[in-house]
């Protein structure tokens, strides 16, 4: 599996990158300082699975590269690694399609354990936005049925309406009622919220 490092800060980039080659040694790890560079990298490696962006670029500040990052590589699952951790920008990442959102002020134990999150399928939160998550469940205990569950697996992977209906050869207006249904069982009226929900609920849902 590939995996993209996004940082300008050299030393945090590289340590980083130790860190998670000696977690998963079978992981393939690029790195990139800038925008620039990181869509290079996703041109050179379209296969990319998961890739670690730090809002705070030279050449792209806040969510731009991230809205970015997700046309260049639209596989992958996109994790926030930033100095930036106000809940606001966290929901706003979240909403944007981050898979996870790690302040650089964890310690490198718990940010594995995000990243493991992250590639079971989850999301990850800070715990200043993840309050007190309830007993992890299996997803038939929502009550779902088997295309609904695919369709919150699909938003979890931060794909549009546009994309979750391609994806499943679904009429747009079959995935609104699904969403429709699907919030109505968790309980909220937002893809955030329903993101939010599932996360601290501890789900694993199909993405593809």
């Amino acid at each position: 599996m590939k995996t993209l490092l996004v940082d300008d800060h050299t030393l945090l980039r590289q340590t980083l990158a130790v860190v998670i080659g000696q977690t998963w040694p079978t992981l393939q790890l690029f790195e990139a300082g800038s925008l620039a560079e990181a869509c290079r990298q996703c041109a050179a490696h379209p296969d990319l699975s998961l890739v670690l962006l730090d809002l705070g670029l030279p050449d792209a500040q806040g969510l731009q590269g991230l809205a970015l990052l997700r046309e260049r590589a639209p596989k992958a699952r996109l994790v926030v690694v930033s100095a930036q951790d106000q809940p606001q920008m966290v929901l706003d990442a979240i909403e944007a399609g981050a898979a996870g959102f790690i302040p650089k002020t964890t310690e490198f134990r718990v940010m594995i354990d995000a990243l493991d999150l992250v590639l079971q399928g989850g999301v990850y939160l800070p715990p200043s936005i993840a309050t007190a998550r309830p007993q992890a469940q299996a997803p038939d205990q929502l009550d779902l049925s088997p295309r609904q569950l695919h369709v919150l697996g699909l938003l979890m992977a931060g794909h549009s309406n546009k994309s979750i209906a391609r994806q499943l050869g679904l009429a747009l207006s079959t995935v609104k009622t699904h969403l429709e249904a699907v919030f109505l069982h968790l309980g909220v009226n937002s893809r955030t919220q329903a993101v939010l929900m599932v996360a601290r609920l501890g789900l694993r849902l199909p993405q593809g």
